[in-house]
């Protein structure tokens, strides 16, 4: 951005400014202020110290307060916010921010360059190579100069206004030469990171003054950007690489830099405009070939790198290509990410600790000698039941090997058997409950072991938890953390006792103010109207998922009919089978059960079916099914819009299912419904067709 005659008349007037204060022209200094943010953030080769630097700044803060009039949006003291954020405001992208198609091995990567040799009817095609950053996405927009808006990716079509907080992060200029490159308006997406130092560096902050120490990297940048108060994501030192320009808006008449042909001439267009963009990362090849094997390069090299990466990104070089290959719904075609394997390491299994949940289901927990993988320190992880601890030959001792599939959960992958000492032990299965002492029992068809103690204290906190989950009676202010003081308290006993809290004992414990109080107590008192499918769903009915839980709520008038309800009558329902059923009339022929929907009764929760017929029918008779993960609709706004039409949402592939709508990362039900000729498979484009279309399916 700055030659090295510009690098030497800055360095120039700052020695100047710090010798003769006197001196300071307020024009002059913003540019000397910025330019040195830029040596530090960007280049990452601080000309001055750190000293010197606030000296500067000071000064700047000096002349801003004798004269308000002249603090301009561009200034740096604009960077730190004067107030907290009550909550961020939803705005919508210029431009989609679409994901991208994952590949895992070489095979996807020729398959993707073959499709668009296909599509573009060429030989060959040149491709630009760049760091997949592992942090929070952004989206960022600049209007004659200046940076006007900055918005998180949030579901691809809008996402929420975080500029304030973004101001923080000095890589990120507040002002570009737009005008002089023949542009008006333009839309760039990056990825705010936190660096590895960064990341240790505000670690020992927090441990220093006995604080709670931050996951990884890249949670720490996503939690970030949403605090509320500006000065203390400035506090965390955060980052920011800009690598896409989604949207240029040209001034008329104006000629728009010739750069932006190329991507890798525009990510060369966005370091000359002062961004950190990956101009220095980034590889242009013409053969796929010369892609696979500088993946398999970076992929050996990620850990040598400053700060995380998950994998890198491949983009067809030329921008009119790119344009003319055009997206699907939800990934475009000239781009693809190819994913690193999942990270391992060995570390050693010392003991095993058994958990009870909502169910009576005892899951045994692995504790392991802490181990860092993929940025995360690993010392918890679920093995599931005793069948896997067989199947995975673990003993207690044993040297294993871990691995964070997709990079996030962690699981053992198999013990090392041949490192065994002799010392090591066999992992002794409760044959009670290790928090009340029950005894435990398994069902022939399961591999679950179980305690019935329906008063067992842990059953009881991890079903009110369930009970005020978000998909089920949705009691925010009511976490799991509050739910288990107030047992211990003795304040909270049961489901029914959430709607009888005594809300001045609880003002009285420590972290709960007069608002705490007002907000916990106004979501409890808003739940007892959420609809029926929600209270049997909250209800935590073995087998009783959300979509099965709509099904039953659409065939009842009342919640107490399905104390009378035949298993027979039951089967009868779309999508419910004999264990569900069974599991259903058992629950509501419970004395225990039948009471707690008793006492709800009375507290006035809403046990009737509310919700009106659907005034299209278009969809009546017709089952739906959506897989994988939807670029501009939440799954349950689909499902909303098709149960709006008459449709059935099912819960799994069976030859009843019509239509299978699939997203990113489709699983096994889409190769299952693949198998199935009636079932007919739908991208989510084609499903909003289907819904804004006035033809009958």
């Amino acid at each position: 951005m700055y030659d090295k005659a510009q690098i030497q008349a800055l360095q120039q007037t700052t020695k100047q400014f710090l010798t003769t204060p006197l001196s300071i022209d307020l024009m002059t200094l913003k540019k000397v202020l910025h330019f040195h943010e830029y040596q530090y953030y960007v280049v990452n080769e601080s000309l001055i110290s750190d000293y010197e630097y606030d000296q500067l700044y000071q000064a700047l803060l000096a002349i801003e307060a004798s004269d308000p009039s002249l603090i301009t949006l561009d200034s740096p003291s604009q960077r730190v916010g004067n107030s907290l954020n009550s909550n961020f405001e939803t705005v919508p992208h210029l431009v989609p921010m679409l994901s991208l198609e994952n590949s895992y091995n070489a095979e996807d990567l020729i398959d993707f360059d073959r499709k668009a040799r296909e599509s573009a009817n060429l030989e060959s095609i040149t491709y630009c190579i760049e760091p997949k950053f592992d942090g929070a996405s952004i989206s960022l927009i600049y209007e004659n100069d200046l940076l006007v808006r900055a918005c998180t990716r949030g579901d691809g079509v809008e996402g929420e206004d975080i500029t304030n907080n973004i101001k923080q992060i000095r890589s990120i200029p507040l002002q570009i030469p737009l005008a002089a490159n023949g542009i008006q308006q333009i839309e760039i997406r990056g990825e705010v990171i936190m660096t590895k130092k960064a990341f240790n560096d505000f670690n020992e902050k927090l441990k220093s003054k006995h604080q709670s120490l931050l996951a990884n990297p890249r949670n720490a940048a996503s939690g970030s950007l949403r605090m509320k108060d500006p000065k203390e994501v400035a506090e965390r030192n955060l980052d920011a690489f800009i690598y896409h320009i989604s949207y240029v808006l040209p001034i008329p008449e104006k000629t728009v830099n010739p750069l932006l042909k190329t991507h890798s001439g525009s990510l060369e267009f966005l370091w000359n405009m002062g961004f950190r963009s990956p101009q220095k990362e980034k590889q242009v090849v013409s053969k796929m070939q010369d892609v696979i094997d500088y993946c398999a390069i970076a992929a050996a090299g990620r850990d040598e790198l400053p700060y995380e990466i998950d994998g890198l990104v491949v983009k067809v070089n030329d921008l009119a290509l790119q344009e003319k290959l055009g997206m699907t719904s939800h990934h475009p075609r000239w781009a693809i990410a190819y994913k690193f394997k999942a990270r391992q390491a060995t570390t050693i299994l010392e003991h095993v600790e058994f958990q009870v949940g909502r169910t009576g289901a005892v899951t045994p927990v692995a504790k392991l000698k802490p181990v860092a993988i993929g940025g995360v320190t690993v010392s918890s992880i679920s093995i599931h039941n005793e069948e896997y601890i067989i199947e995975k030959d673990l003993l207690l001792g044993d040297t294993v090997i871990i691995e964070r599939a997709g990079d996030v959960i962690p699981q053992i992958v198999h013990s090392i058997a041949s490192l065994r000492t002799g010392n090591e032990k066999k992992i002794q299965f409760p044959t009670h409950c290790p928090v009340c002492a029950t005894t435990l029992v398994k069902e022939s068809t399961e591999a679950v072991w179980r305690c019935n103690n329906i008063d067992c204290s842990a059953q009881i906190v991890e079903r009110i938890a369930h009970f005020v989950s978000k998909d089920a009676m949705d009691i925010k202010n009511l976490g799991e953390a509050n739910i288990k003081k107030f047992f211990e308290l003795g304040l909270l006993k049961d489901i029914p006792g959430i709607y009888t809290l005594n809300f001045e004992q609880i003002g009285q414990l420590e972290g709960f103010g007069k608002k705490s109080v007002d907000n916990l107590t106004s979501s409890i008192e808003v739940s007892k109207q959420q609809p029926l499918y929600r209270l049997i769903y909250a209800l935590g009915i073995r087998f009783v998922g959300e979509t099965t839980a709509k099904t039953i709520a659409s065939r009842i008038n009342h919640l107490l009919d399905l104390t009378r309800i035949t298993e027979e009558q039951l089967l009868a329902f779309e999508d419910i089978g004999i264990k569900v059923a069974s599991s259903i009339v058992q629950f509501f022929h419970d004395p225990n059960q039948l009471k707690m929907i008793e006492s709800l009764i009375q507290l006035g929760l809403n046990v009737e079916q509310t919700n009106q017929q659907p005034t299209d029918g278009s969809l009546t008779g017709l089952n739906f099914l959506f897989t994988g993960t939807l670029a501009q609709l939440k799954r349950s706004d689909g499902e909303a819009m098709v149960e709006a039409k008459g449709g059935h949402i099912l819960s799994g592939v069976s030859s009843k299912l019509n239509y299978l709508i699939v997203g990113e990362d489709a699983g096994s039900k889409l190769e299952k419904a693949k198998k199935i000729a009636s079932i007919k498979i739908m991208t989510e484009a084609e499903f909003i067709e289907l819904i804004n279309s006035n033809s009958n399916a």
